[in-house]
């Protein structure tokens, strides 16, 4: 018998690099705020059980006033407070789950609103044969390694590298004992694969699509317009 699903949704960032008065997870994108799309695509998901949304303390009242209620979602939308960087936002996220090990969680950024069901589904299918996974897309020009002074060190190999996104999706119990360890040691990863890795544990890769942006700058937003089209 299979577990649960459940999905962390990461929305407290700042967003300083969009240079707008709210931050970029609130700003309006085709007559709706950017995570108030994300949170559409994970509610319209059969094989998702609940949802908990990671925000500012600050803007947690104003998320359930002009987010989660007035956009009807049916699943259960969790709201709760983030921390000080994204891995403790993360951390805060599981803690508020009431998982067993063996079922599992999709986390994915609030400000990536072009993520698909398909991605959902094929991130959740890998994790539950794999314990991790995560989505990315194959990287499309030739990256160069470059040392302090700025001059290349060596050409790396197209075919290896991959650009990650979210969602990345790993059995409850497996990434619960990854954010432990890593909050025990001191460790900060750039991103939450990091923290399995850690544990020599294998992540399986899946492709995304290069639609699947990051909004982070206005020119994101742009290009996000022009994918909704």
């Amino acid at each position: 018998m299979k577990g649960k699903n459940y999905a962390v949704i990461v929305a407290a960032g700042k967003g300083k690099r969009m240079a707008a008065d709210v931050s970029k997870q609130y700003i309006m994108l085709n007559g709706k705020p950017v995570v108030a799309h994300t949170l559409s695509v994970f509610d319209e998901q059969p094989d998702i059980e609940e949802i908990v949304l990671v925000v500012g303390s600050q803007d947690i009242e104003n998320v359930k006033r002009d987010i989660v209620e007035p956009y009807v979602y049916n699943k259960p939308v969790v709201v709760v407070a983030g921390g000080v960087e994204r891995q403790n936002s993360v951390y805060n996220g599981l803690k508020a789950i009431e998982a067993h090990t063996s079922d599992v969680v999709v986390i994915h950024d609030g400000v990536r609103p072009l993520v698909t069901g398909q991605m959902i589904r094929d991130s959740i299918e890998t994790a539950r044969t794999y314990g991790a996974a995560v989505v990315g897309v194959p990287v499309k020009d030739t990256v160069k390694r470059v040392d302090n002074d700025g001059f290349v060190v060596s050409t790396l190999l197209r075919e290896e590298l991959w650009v990650v996104q979210t969602p990345q999706t790993f059995q409850y119990g497996l990434i619960r004992e990854a954010h432990e360890k890593a909050l025990r040691d001191g460790f900060q990863g750039t991103d939450d694969a990091a923290l399995v890795e850690r544990l020599g544990c294998s992540v399986k890769m899946i492709k995304g699509c290069y639609s699947n942006i990051k909004i982070t700058t206005r020119e994101d937003l742009i290009l996000a317009r022009e994918f909704m089209k």
